[in-house]
């Protein structure tokens, strides 16, 4: 992923009034290893609900303010993106508004994610091989290939509010 200016993500954001542009706190984007993500993702401890990721989509970033419910699932869920079984993190059910009139309308999608946006993390971390011969790497590759696609699906689908 290639890396984003302070603009570029605040203009990003598909789904956000520009009050709420405006009152985002970006982290320090010169501590993030750009290199090492699949979409870039981010909370605010001001606002304990709120979630933030841009995702690449077609070489520009889709910004979506996420909302996280306050009931938390009764079981361990499984994060939809990275689709981590070893569970290593906590995953959160996150609600976004679509993008435009669908959105003002409030229709929203809903999403299962990990609570800190761990899912580039996850999904290069080195799994157990499941039988001899098991090609380890093109497994990671397969999964990190599989959360792009799985990020990308999402912000498209909020941005075009379809």
């Amino acid at each position: 992923m290639h890396a984003f200016t302070e603009k570029d993500i605040r203009a990003s954001f598909v789904n956000a009034s520009l009050r709420e542009r405006n009152s985002l706190i970006v982290p320090d984007l010169a501590q993030v290893d750009w290199d090492g993500l699949d979409y870039f993702g981010w909370r605010d401890p001001k606002q304990p609900l709120a979630g933030f990721i841009v995702v690449p989509v077609d070489g520009e970033a889709v910004g979506i303010l996420l909302r996280q419910t306050e009931q938390r699932t009764r079981t361990r869920a499984q994060c939809s993106w990275c689709e981590d079984v070893t569970l290593p993190n906590d995953v959160v059910l996150f609600g976004a508004k679509r993008a435009g009139k669908a959105g003002r309308n409030g229709d929203t999608v809903g999403t299962l994610l990990c609570e800190k946006f761990e899912c580039s993390v996850n999904a290069r971390r080195p799994m157990p091989p499941a039988y001899l011969g098991f090609d380890v790497m093109a497994a990671r590759r397969r999964r990190i290939e599989a959360l792009r696609a799985h990020a990308e699906g999402f912000a498209r689908d909020i941005r075009d509010g379809a």
